[in-house]
């Protein structure tokens, strides 16, 4: 109850909607792996694809841990958010 003695009005808790989340990061990481592999495939050609690729991971990676993810969770924020399931 608040000072007034009326209950409080909580809204319920939200979670992230994973769904929402997953467009989100998908909408992300096509355009920047395309322009990682525009960028490293010059450097690397005649390589093997997993010499390529263990180039271009960590690249990827660090570049969605450390501003992809924490960008997409701190502008969409309330676009994810939803109810929690019943």
């Amino acid at each position: 109850m608040d000072s007034s003695g009326q209950p409080h009005s909580e809204s319920p808790p939200m979670v992230i909607s994973r769904h929402r989340q997953f467009a989100l990061t998908l909408l992300g990481v096509y355009p920047l792996i395309t322009v990682l592999l525009y960028l490293v495939l010059p450097f690397t050609q005649g390589w093997p694809i997993w010499a390529v690729t263990l180039v271009v991971a960590p690249l990827m990676v660090s570049i969605m841990v450390y501003f992809l993810i924490p960008t997409i969770l701190a502008r969409f924020r309330r676009v994810l958010l939803v109810p929690p399931r019943k």
